[in-house]
């Protein structure tokens, strides 16, 4: 049987008084290499803290994270970063910074202290325009984020995060402030990534039906535990039982 990618393990976060419970409380899933997977709940259901600890962005009291089958820890969450990219709601750009300087901030995890005060090298360089010229941005390359479109700063923070040549890419609520059409066709750009590159995407999502189009699988949270996990044609089902309770 092959390795889950990645395995979390009873995982339990911090008690949260205005929750009168753990944001997290002892969850456990696989998610497998290849796979498209869309985290739903409603709001406060502990999609994002759970999006988030998989990186290392929120600690964790009780519990195990596996990556590729490394235990995470302090020593060897570098490494475990390394082989992951997070894409922020709203993108998490410099919006002072041109698009390809945004671009090249995603080598700076690959670069030592005195590498990057050497500046980044014409390869960099070179691969960052690449990226920006598959998703047909490589004309505005030299203007500042902040005079793009939403969408179109979101397809720069897609290719600041695939300069790392990432395994696993995790989006927090990618489509937050984007309008219908920017967010179908950054749901497109993630799916094309999945089928073309074999990445492995995990995605907190709020929108069903963008779930069920997008992704092969859904895990449904509710107060802070698992409580469907399955193919994402069936979360309709889901909430309208969670609603009706």
């Amino acid at each position: 049987m092959n390795q889950p990618l990645i395995d979390c393990q009873n995982l339990e976060t911090a008690f949260a008084k205005s929750l009168n419970r753990p944001i997290l409380d002892q969850i456990s899933c696989t998610i497998n290499r290849g796979e498209f997977v869309a985290l739903l709940g409603l709001n406060g259901a502990g999609k994002s803290t759970l999006l988030r600890s998989l990186v290392g962005l929120v600690p964790i009291n009780n519990g195990n994270i596996y990556i590729n089958g490394v235990a995470m820890s302090k020593q060897t969450l570098p490494k475990i970063r390394s082989d992951m990219a997070m894409l922020f709601q709203g993108g998490g750009l410099i919006r002072q910074l041109t698009a390809i300087e945004n671009v090249l901030c995603g080598c700076l995890a690959c670069k030592t202290p005195w590498q990057t005060l050497l500046g980044f090298p014409k390869n960099d360089r070179r691969r960052a325009l690449e990226i920006l010229d598959r998703f047909g941005l490589k004309d505005k390359a030299y203007q500042k984020t902040a005079q793009l479109s939403g969408g179109q700063q979101q397809r720069v923070a897609i290719a600041r995060a695939l300069i790392q040549s990432p395994q696993i890419l995790l989006a927090d609520e990618p489509t937050t402030g984007l309008d219908v059409i920017a967010s179908r066709q950054l749901m497109e750009t993630l799916s094309e990534l999945h089928s073309v590159n074999g990445m492995t995407i995990v995605t907190v999502l709020h929108d069903l039906a963008m779930a069920e189009k997008y992704a092969q699988r859904a895990i449904v949270l509710d107060a802070g535990r698992v409580i469907y996990d399955g193919s994402s044609s069936k979360v309709q089902a889901v909430f309208s039982d969670l609603n009706a309770v």
